[in-house]
């Protein structure tokens, strides 16, 4: 092999770390990369793994492109100078956790070690713990930062970085721009501070813990529901995550007694090695939680991702088929039930309100809406959801929100999405519904009878290389200077541009002003109630675009058949953009 098959950056990077003071092992490895796999010495040197506004998510392995010890410190380090600027002559604190994935241990050592160099006193939790109570620790110990190690629900081969503010919230503007710049400027090994700072890491653990879960069982609005039903049969899978850490000890705090693990997937394990991706969206990784119900004739089974953020859900249909909800699903349920139950408690006073992002179904915010809670539609991204709740804080009371994306919050103690608290609400819903003797699937039901059968759809465009870029900002360009005046023969009456922050309704020409950041997307709500947004990816070379549909449904028995009609909505809708072929 000669080096002009190799990138020029990654010529001059892989100089950088043999000549370097970087490990034998990691020397080795770069080595037999350039004897026997150039291709791979490319990917993993050609640039530096970027820190996003997010952080770092990428595959695991030796190089700049790469997640691995040195990426992972020198991130660390940026983040470190980044906060220390911004807090001139407080004490410095900051907490860390991870998830069950190879190396994350490692990776979170390394970034206390870290910061704790630089004068920080880290809180670094004993073993593996769900992102929500990494969240939850930022605002417990009043730190300035917190750094989850997770790839959330990514393949094993992948491993991330989450940044947290002193909110308990991931980094919003400036701050995400801020650390990136930060980092950017840790050009080599010798700009880390590596070690010197042990005797500033505190091992946390069960502390922590009980503070997290004195929190959540403050949700609960029907005890005596769980009382008298605390043996329903609940199926619960971690995915081979941290949800086993809290999610069956929350379950059983709260009295629920018939809690059925599914041991294979029980044991934390970064291979994953039971299913071929740790995603709850996905039917393969739901198959063996649904097996398990149907084998014991469970009323509900849920799942968390990894880092126990996100939550599937199933459940069982009059027939006895098991059905998997999507996220809108199981946000809409959710918030039905916050919002109704605390309307007959009394506990509305007006100045409540829930969370969505705009890409999420128009169902809860129809629920808000008819009991008088206000509704706040935020960017996508779990972050602008905690960014709303800091902004509110002191004026108005959280009560829940969520994503499509199966992430979701109930109350303000923690600043992103939280599979154990979900998980500890659906299980008093399945509760509460079988004291009417009803199922959660009857409460989908019941809430769709009342508002209307919402469904929802995407659709993504991928258009790759320089030129697919270009594509996808001219689709965008062309969208806003000739949008639609119909989509599937129903008119336009109204387009949301995100970009200009304007909202025309296209019956008077009025023009109001949207109160969001700008970012590109397009939103079309046609006259008969259906929404398309359009939206390029962030992180992807695709465009994506969202359908909502709805109908009537008046009886439980039509379910099946509005649900196929509103998926065929969804198709004519993909057919009238031209996204899919016509027939």
């Amino acid at each position: 092999m000669t080096q002009c098959t190799l990138d020029a950056t990654t010529v001059a990077n892989v100089k950088t770390w043999l000549e370097g003071a970087y490990d034998e092992d990691t020397k080795a490895a770069i080595r037999k990369m350039q004897a026997e796999n150039p291709e791979e010495l490319n990917e993993s040197f050609y640039r530096s793994l970027e820190f996003g506004t997010g952080g770092l998510r990428g595959i695991m392995g030796v190089g700049t492109n790469r997640m691995n010890r040195y990426t992972v410190g020198m991130a660390t380090q940026g983040l470190a100078n980044y906060v220390k600027g911004c807090f001139p002559g407080e004490e410095l604190k900051a907490a860390i956790s991870h998830d069950s994935r190879n190396h994350s241990r490692e990776f979170a050592e390394i970034t206390a070690n870290v910061l704790a160099a630089n004068g920080f006193t880290v809180y670094l939790f004993d073993d593996m713990r769900p992102t929500p109570e990494l969240s939850f620790a930022v605002r417990h110990f009043k730190c300035q930062t917190g750094v989850m190690l997770t790839a959330s629900h990514n393949p094993k081969e992948y491993n991330g970085y989450k940044a947290y503010w002193n909110d308990g919230c991931q980094l919003v503007p400036p701050h995400d721009t801020s650390v990136i710049d930060e980092v950017e400027k840790i050009k080599s090994l010798s700009d880390v501070k590596w070690n010197g700072g042990e005797s500033r890491i505190i091992t946390i653990g069960a502390d922590v813990d009980e503070a997290f879960m004195q929190e959540i069982e403050k949700n609960v609005l029907h005890p005596e529901c769980i009382k008298q039903n605390h043996d329903i049969k609940i199926v619960y899978t971690p995915l081979h995550g941290t949800g086993i850490k809290l999610i069956p000890t929350m379950l059983e705090r709260l009295g629920f007694t018939n809690v059925n693990v599914v041991k294979a997937q029980a044991v934390p394990d970064g291979n994953f090695p039971t299913t071929p991706s740790p995603n709850p969206e996905e039917h393969a990784a739901m198959k063996m939680a649904v097996d398990l119900a149907k084998d014991i004739d469970a009323d509900i089974v849920f799942a968390s991702d990894p880092d126990a953020d996100r939550v599937g859900v199933a459940v069982k249909k009059p027939n006895g088929e098991w059905m998997l909800l999507n996220g809108n699903q199981t946000m809409s349920v959710l918030i039905y039930y916050l919002l109704k139950e605390w309307k007959e408690k009394g506990k509305l006073t007006g100045k409540e309100f829930i969370v969505k992002t705009i890409v999420t179904s128009e169902l809860p915010a129809d629920i808000a809406k008819k009991v008088g809670v206000k509704v706040y539609d935020v960017l996508t991204g779990f972050k602008w959801i905690g960014a709303k709740i800091l902004e509110m804080e002191g004026k108005e009371t959280f009560i829940g929100g969520g994503e499509e994306s199966y992430g979701y919050m109930i109350g303000d103690f923690v600043r992103d999405k939280d599979a154990v608290g979900a998980c500890s609400m659906i299980a008093e819903i399945a509760a509460w519904a079988k004291s009417q003797g009803k199922t959660f699937f009857d409460v989908l039901v019941d809430l769709y009878k009342e508002y209307g059968f919402y469904k929802e759809g995407l659709h993504n465009v991928v258009r790759k290389g320089k030129s697919g870029a270009e594509e996808i900002q001219q689709m965008m360009k062309d969208y806003r200077e000739n949008p639609p005046k119909e989509i599937d023969g129903s008119p336009v009456v109204c387009i949301r541009d995100i970009k200009t922050l304007e909202e025309k309704n296209m019956k008077t020409g009025e023009v109001t002003k949207i109160d969001l950041p700008s970012s590109n997307v397009l939103q079309f709500f046609t006259a008969n109630g259906n929404k398309v947004t359009v939206r390029p990816s962030g992180t992807e070379p695709k465009i994506k675009f969202y359908f909502g549909v709805k109908e009537n449904l008046s009886k439980k028995e039509y379910f099946d058949t509005t649900n196929a009609n509103l998926d065929a909505k969804i198709e004519a809708l993909k057919k009238s953009l031209g996204l899919v072929p016509s027939c």
